[in-house]
């Protein structure tokens, strides 16, 4: 199973609000730490607080924070919601689909897929939040530069 580029990014700015969630953290941050667009991160920002995964804090000083704990957040959720589906193959033109179990197979896969990443939270995934904040390059929070 292969994830989109849109899950990727909202897992890196999740884990990017964990790692640094004392304080509100701008998207430009988040795009320099990873080398990503700010274009691209904005859109998965924009989703990601129209469903709660993250607050968006407008303003001069405004940012970006988590929308609940890192610890209520379920890897397996954010992982549904940011895919358009799971469906592996498309059997509605297939000559043998009324005979095959492939798509069976196929499902019981992606729902074993899910119930892993449904075992893990954004708080396990960021449990060493002191070597993410150094591999990130962005300032510790008792740096005055804040």
């Amino acid at each position: 199973m292969r994830l989109t580029r849109y899950t990727d990014y909202a897992l890196r700015v999740l884990l990017h609000l964990t790692a640094y969630d004392e304080r509100l953290v701008s998207i430009g941050e988040i795009s320099r730490a990873y080398s990503i667009s700010q274009n691209h991160l904005m859109k998965v920002v924009q989703d990601l607080s129209r469903t709660g995964f993250v607050t968006a804090v407008r303003g001069r000083n405004g940012g970006l924070r988590l929308g609940r704990p890192p610890e209520e957040i379920r890897i397996g959720d954010v992982v549904r919601h940011t895919e358009d589906g799971f469906q592996l193959v498309d059997c509605s033109t297939c000559k043998v689909a009324p005979a095959c179990t492939l798509p069976r197979g196929l499902n019981e896969a992606t729902r074993a897929f899910l119930a892993v990443l449904d075992g893990y939270t954004l708080a396990d995934m960021a449990s060493a939040r002191s070597d993410l904040r150094m591999l990130l390059g962005s300032p510790a929070p008792s740096d005055p530069a804040i």
